[in-house]
């Protein structure tokens, strides 16, 4: 069956069905999308399917094993979540655009050839952007273009580099890849803008936030992701990925703290918990990669619930600025009980999601002496419970009270912020059937009684910082405010240099066409004096003189000549 419906077909083709759907009808069809995409990945054998040559290579469209099985897997519950968190989103468009979003992530984790995975990779980036302008304000429609310029040139360093590596290797084969040659390094540039890399990373904190309510459940599950994906894919054991992924881990945090936008906080933890799993990629060890794909795996899950958490807070609120929210958890205990949930499983305690995958790497970098790297992640995973785990609950429903009174999110989100948090429990306690569909066995146990203490140990303590920071009213406060990041250069240095260039040219131009014009002014006054009507060389010369003067000439030339 998977030779006529690849993997990513049915949300990619059914996507366009959508818009002549309607009421009950459509919600019932986009529900089912998901789910039967996932039974025909649930019974599909491993292998390449659809293979044919193109220009004398051959390409392979779909390619699967247990690597890109675990992302099939969890693409299709988390587009089933997000069809569930926005399935009263009344605009057709937004509903085409999302699903065809999840159906190209889907499609490019399969991709066995570079040529198919680009294609992908910009239906990805073309398709998302549609979920940030659908705010329809001023701000999300700069942000989009931002994000999609950003998108796109990944994508073109995409293709530039499978095309340096064709013509170097004769392969387009999207297997390990690693960073020899200038291919390599153009491919890893490109997956590394759409993994959010430092300072390639604010593409995400600016348009995430922008986009609508539901959109932003969307974003958070699939674009990062696929990068991850690709990276293990095609640079698995890249070392220098180690240090890229500890700087990840560490710098959002203090970003997180000080944001007051609590969507804008997701984004910086998304891009903290993407440092943790690119440690995974980097060490490159069978433990190491299982890691990055069980912390994948958990993290689309607990992630979106805490965006649909968010999400639910903006749309019955008004807002998720922290210092404008306080005493929200009256109006909506579900959805601040789920958020809970969510905050626990990003913080690892022991019983939630995280807890059971996030420990794979960092087991992973202890066990391969990366001494350094493994206290940077203890130190982010700190980080992860002060502004995930205490400021997205605390701020967003638990705040000082502000006589904030609104109903309860309506029940499909309930729904689907209920089913994210369920899993997020059963992946916790029973871990087992989350590890039996990792690339490599596993043989690994999360629950002993060191690793339990440690954890606890270290959530205690992060809480406790927490609580003294707040009591001697140290803490960085909620304030309107906007914080500077990497940003800064291309929004506002890069605009001013640029400005100040234009000016600096203007007059430097403007003072060097007066002096042009001033000089052929001059050249043509003079040669009108010599050469006008009435000028000196136009007048009628006498036949004599003009003999004269050949004869001076003639002399003066046979004169040069002769010296």
């Amino acid at each position: 069956m998977i030779d006529r419906v690849p993997p990513g077909a049915v949300l990619l083709i059914g996507s366009l069905l959508v818009p002549l759907l309607r009421g009950r009808l459509r919600q019932a069809y986009m529900l089912l999308l998901p789910l039967a995409g996932l039974a025909l990945l649930a019974v599909a054998t491993p292998g390449e399917y659809l293979q044919f040559e193109m220009f004398g290579y051959e390409l392979t469209p779909v390619r699967i094993d247990k690597l890109s099985l675990v992302w099939g897997y969890v693409f299709h519950i988390a587009a089933f979540l997000s069809v569930l968190f926005a399935i009263r989103v009344k605009g057709a468009g937004e509903h085409v655009a999302a699903l065809a979003y999840a159906g190209g992530a889907i499609a490019a984790s399969f991709a066995g050839d570079l040529v198919t995975l680009f294609v992908f990779w910009e239906v990805t980036a073309i398709t998302s952007v549609f979920l940030i302008w659908a705010s329809k304000t001023e701000r999300a429609f700069r942000a989009g273009m931002r994000y999609l310029v950003i998108q796109v040139a990944s994508g073109v360093l995409l293709l530039a580099g499978a095309l340096v590596r064709v013509y170097q290797t004769g392969s387009l084969d999207f297997d390990h890849i690693g960073l020899a040659g200038a291919g390599g390094l153009l491919i890893f540039l490109a997956f590394g803008i759409k993994a959010a890399f430092p300072f390639l990373h604010n593409w995400l904190q600016d348009a995430y936030p922008e986009a609508t309510v539901t959109g932003t459940v969307w974003l958070s599950a699939f674009t990062t992701k696929l990068a991850i994906y690709a990276l293990a894919r095609g640079f698995a054991g890249t070392e220098i990925l180690v240090y890229i992924g500890a700087a990840m881990c560490a710098f959002p945090i203090f970003y997180a703290v000080i944001e007051n936008d609590l969507r804008k906080v997701l984004a910086y933890s998304l891009n903290n918990q993407l440092g943790f799993m690119v440690v995974g990629i980097g060490i490159g060890t069978e433990m190491a990669l299982n890691g990055t794909a069980a912390h994948a795996f958990s993290h689309i899950i607990y992630k979106g619930l805490l965006f649909m958490a968010m999400g639910a807070i903006l749309q019955q609120v008004g807002t998720v600025k922290g210092s404008e929210l306080g005493g929200v958890y009256k109006s909506m205990p579900w959805s601040a009980g789920f958020c809970i949930i969510g905050a626990a499983s990003i913080s690892a305690f022991p019983l939630f999601s995280g807890f059971v995958s996030k420990s794979l790497v960092m087991s992973a970098s202890a066990d391969n002496h990366y001494t350094v790297v493994y206290l940077i992640m203890l130190f982010a995973s700190a980080g992860v419970v002060e502004h995930a785990g205490v400021k997205i609950p605390y701020f967003g429903f638990f705040g000082p009270d502000k006589g904030i009174r609104v109903k309860e999110a309506p029940l499909n989100m309930l729904l689907a912020m209920g089913l994210a948090a369920l899993l997020c429990v059963v992946i916790g306690v029973f871990p087992r059937p989350l590890y039996d569909i990792l690339p490599f066995p596993v043989d690994y146990q999360p629950y002993t009684f060191d690793h339990v203490i440690t954890q606890l140990q270290l959530l205690m303590w992060a809480i406790l910082g927490v609580a003294v920071l707040k009591w001697y009213k140290v803490y960085p406060p909620e304030l309107r405010s906007v914080n500077l990041d990497i940003d800064v250069l291309y929004r506002r240095a890069l605009p001013a240099v640029w400005s100040g260039a234009l000016r600096v040219g203007e007059r430097a131009w403007g003072g060097l066409a007066a002096r042009v014009t001033r000089q052929l002014t001059i050249t043509w006054e003079t040669i009108f004096r010599y050469h006008g009507p009435h000028g000196i060389l136009a007048r009628t010369w006498p036949a004599g003189s003009m003999a004269l003067w050949v004869a001076i000439l003639l002399a003066a030339v046979l004169v040069v000549y002769y010296l």
